[in-house]
């Protein structure tokens, strides 16, 4: 049968070129097991999923009891990969984080011990309520996947995803990260309280758990070996150079607005490519259209950008100047 649609055939050229098919079943198996348990965050887990997609680490900020753990620990549970948790709290120092050298009493050497940082997938509670020198002991682990001891260099087998979680509102026994260490976060995701409809299905689904760990509802769906095929697909996504002008574009209106302090980084340009091309992937799409671009722009954007003191006094927030500079910047055609 002949097909008069130009668009449809396009659209299958274009399937036919990198085949995605593999890809998208496996995040809606993510997707369908997180939903077992998880109600209402959608874009929570979409951004999760995109960010082990992309090889970035996730800043997740919101309030007490939004499910901020819970999903970071159940996601972590579908990968069939280690994971580890860390508690942050004031006294911890580096080397509960990283690991030390102990003495062997039988070889008379020293050993190195690794830390809980030495896992896959690395849930780390309330990161700003640790010293800013432990929380800079994750800045080589994060950035080159590896960690120096003694000068004895120790590499971080993949998958290697940070999940940091961090409550905005409390303010004493709290220690904000500075610019350095929130850079190397490739999304922060703002997680909100749930509207009222979600908020009965929430009671429902913990009544009807009877009792039962969350945890016992989910079921591991994806492997390491898995997971790297599928980061080599999201490689090989499309980009046209005109796309990569309107990143560039968009990044550069950060560094000279009038409302900004500190405009975005080229890791932030190089971050905003990275989730498009994810975010086309997860589409069943094998190039980069504009609204990847802007549907990365406030995750990988907002916490890299700081508001001049004036702005931040009359209540704007990151998320009004970056819809600005949107608006502002010609999306090509």
């Amino acid at each position: 049968m002949e097909n008069n649609n130009p668009n449809q055939s396009e659209e299958l050229k274009f399937e036919n070129r990198i085949p995605l098919d593999d890809l998208k079943d496996s995040v809606q198996n993510l997707k369908d097991q997180l939903s077992k348990v998880i109600v209402g965050q959608e874009n929570f887990v979409e951004l999760l999923i995109v960010g082990l997609l992309s090889n970035g680490h996730v800043l997740i900020e919101g309030v007490p009891g939004v499910a901020k753990t819970i999903t970071a620990k159940l996601f972590a549970k579908c990968l069939q990969t280690e994971f580890s948790r860390i508690q942050f709290t004031p006294d911890l120092m580096p080397s509960d984080v990283l690991g030390t050298s102990v003495f062997n009493m039988k070889t008379s050497e020293f050993e190195f011990k690794k830390g809980p940082i030495f896992s896959n997938i690395i849930l780390i509670d309330e990161i700003n309520r640790a010293p800013a020198k432990t929380q800079a002991a994750l800045f080589e682990a994060m950035e080159e996947r590896q960690v120096t001891i003694d000068g004895q260099m120790y590499t971080m087998e993949p998958p290697f995803m940070v999940l940091a979680t961090q409550n905005p509102i409390e303010q004493e026994g709290t220690y904000a990260l500075p610019e350095a260490q929130l850079d190397r976060f490739l999304f922060k995701i703002d997680v909100n309280y749930p509207n009222l409809e979600e908020e009965v299905q929430i009671l429902q689904t913990h009544h009807n758990r009877k009792g039962k760990l969350p945890e016992a509802e989910i079921e591991a769906v994806l492997s390491p070996e898995k997971i790297a095929g599928l980061k080599e697909q999201i490689h090989s996504i499309i980009i046209e150079e005109k796309l990569l002008n309107y990143i560039a574009e968009l990044v550069n209106k950060t560094r000279n607005h009038p409302h900004l302090y500190l405009g975005a980084s080229p890791r932030a340009s190089i971050a905003i490519m990275n989730a498009a091309k994810a975010f086309a992937a997860i589409s069943g799409r094998d190039f980069v259209i504009p609204e990847d671009i802007k549907q990365s722009l406030k995750p990988v954007i907002g916490h890299r950008i700081i508001l001049s003191p004036d702005r931040e006094m009359e209540g704007m927030t990151p998320g009004t100047v970056i819809d600005m500079i949107t608006q502002s910047v010609e999306i090509p055609r």
